[in-house]
């Protein structure tokens, strides 16, 4: 009887959570009568033996630190075994195609990866006890995202979910945090992200049904709370909605967080509370900026006014704001990022902001629609295959060297009390501004915030060297 073809799914980061894009696919190709292992390489060891023997590698690249991370592993893929057939999936995968194939990939998919992965299997295990293997195909140009029926994630070759991070709650406990996605892509063109080159204003919906069951699964192994991974999770109001009340029916205990744009918390204000009612305990909105200029050039689709209509509308509600930023970017001046400190402190949002959001300089992968405005082609450099970006500089060598104090401070203080770094972040920036005495530190009051616990989100990006690989 001949063996069957081996399919080895390979994530290098996925903020802390136990990766939905290796348990997606791993059901997909299971079905397809694959032998599936998954390694998860933030936390488990890869054996060179795992590589040796897979006829089907895949990679699962949802940002751009899982981009560079992978970038090692798939050169010793391909050094250790030259026959198996390299995929490479997910939004950063089309990104960076031209790249991905110097280093030996074979195919390059895009966000609705499963089903062309699982015919990919298909192809791999019709090959697999042909020792003279047909010539790999090209991946196809990228195009509008395939519409797929979803099958339920297979988590059962993945670390326990106990192994990830986890909630820290503001009374000291820990809570169990799984994910899942109920969606993918976004409606929007936001000319900073990421998703925008690969869906185009497209989004997917994954069937309740599916979502659902995922959830159960990770309930069933221990998890508490779960992270919405959707970009945007009012893309579909309705069927967020409808997802949301059958999961608090199944499982009342459970409580959530969810990612929501700052123009669609204004526009389904209705819907908040219902948000409250069925366990959400924070919702992640991408601010940016407080600078309406800035906030027209990236097409954000919300003003500063907006911004601090939805955190009075949150408090009101009862439902805990969690804004991100980008505050370093070519048109910021030093008195600028005071402002945004400032603002913060104002709005009681500094237990709110994760200290690196307070880190972030823009980042204009390959395919933004950043390198569309005339206005940032004076501070652009040419694509740097080292970080997979368009270098910039700013203007003011202050700022850069700002952003660059910030980062590191971050980095250092990792455990720090939010509120206490923010303190440290503030003299910094007002020292630079010229303008010590604007700043006050204030008493340290009790975290006010659930937060994660994942290191790695809390500093700078990871370097390759921190994999280590058998």
């Amino acid at each position: 009887m001949a063996a069957m073809a081996r399919a080895l799914l390979i994530s290098t980061y996925d903020l802390g959570h136990q990766p939905f894009g290796l348990a997606s696919p791993a059901a997909w190709l299971k079905r397809e009568g694959l032998e599936v292992e998954c390694a998860d390489l933030a936390r488990q060891k890869l054996p060179d033996e795992a590589l040796r023997q897979a006829d089907l590698i895949a990679f699962h690249l949802p940002m751009h630190t899982a981009t560079r991370l992978a970038a090692p592993v798939i050169r010793k893929a391909r050094a250790l075994n030259a026959k198996s057939r390299i995929c490479a999936y997910g939004l950063y995968a089309p990104l960076n195609e031209r790249w991905l194939r110097t280093l030996g990939v074979d195919d390059v998919l895009d966000g609705e990866f499963e089903g062309e992965l699982a015919g990919i299997g298909r192809q791999v295990a019709g090959q697999a006890v042909d020792a003279n293997r047909s010539p790999k195909e090209q991946g196809s140009p990228m195009g509008s995202p395939a519409k797929l029926r979803f099958i339920a994630p297979d988590r059962g070759g993945l670390p326990p979910l106990a192994s990830y991070a986890a909630l820290q709650m503001t009374d000291g406990t820990r809570r169990v945090t799984g994910y899942t996605e109920a969606s993918r892509g976004c409606r929007h063109l936001c000319r900073h992200c990421p998703i925008v080159p690969v869906y185009q204003g497209q989004f997917r919906v994954i069937q309740q049904d599916v979502v659902l069951a995922d959830i159960a699964a990770q309930v069933s192994a221990g998890a508490e709370h779960i992270t919405f991974g959707d970009p945007d999770f009012f893309n579909g109001p309705t069927h967020a909605v409808r997802v949301l009340e059958e999961l608090h029916r199944q499982h009342p205990q459970l409580t959530y967080d969810v990612t929501i744009k700052i123009e669609h918390l204004l526009k389904h204000r209705n819907r908040l509370a219902t948000l409250r009612d069925t366990g959400c305990l924070f919702v992640t909105s991408a601010v940016e900026s407080i600078d309406d200029r800035v906030l027209a050039r990236l097409e954000k689709g919300h003003t500063r006014e907006d911004f601090e209509a939805v955190v009075a509308l949150c408090k009101e509600t009862g439902l805990t704001l969690v804004p991100t930023f980008v505050p370093f970017h070519p048109w910021m001046t030093l008195d600028d990022y005071c402002e945004l400190l400032d603002t913060l402190a104002r709005l009681d949002l500094v237990d709110h902001v994760a200290p690196i959001q307070l880190a972030i300089r823009l980042l204009v992968p390959s395919g933004s629609r950043l390198l569309e405005i005339a206005d940032m082609q004076p501070f652009l450099g040419p694509f740097d295959p080292t970080t997979l970006t368009h270098r910039w500089m700013h203007p003011d060598p202050g700022v850069d060297e700002l952003q660059a104090e910030v980062s590191a401070l971050v980095g250092r203080r990792l455990t720090t009390h939010r509120q206490e770094l923010f303190d440290a972040i503030a003299a910094l920036a007002f020292t630079r501004a010229g303008r010590p005495e604007h700043h006050v530190p204030r008493a340290l009051a009790p975290r006010a915030v659930p937060q994660m616990d994942e290191p790695w989100y809390c500093c700078a990006e990871p370097n390759p060297e921190q994999l280590t690989l058998v």
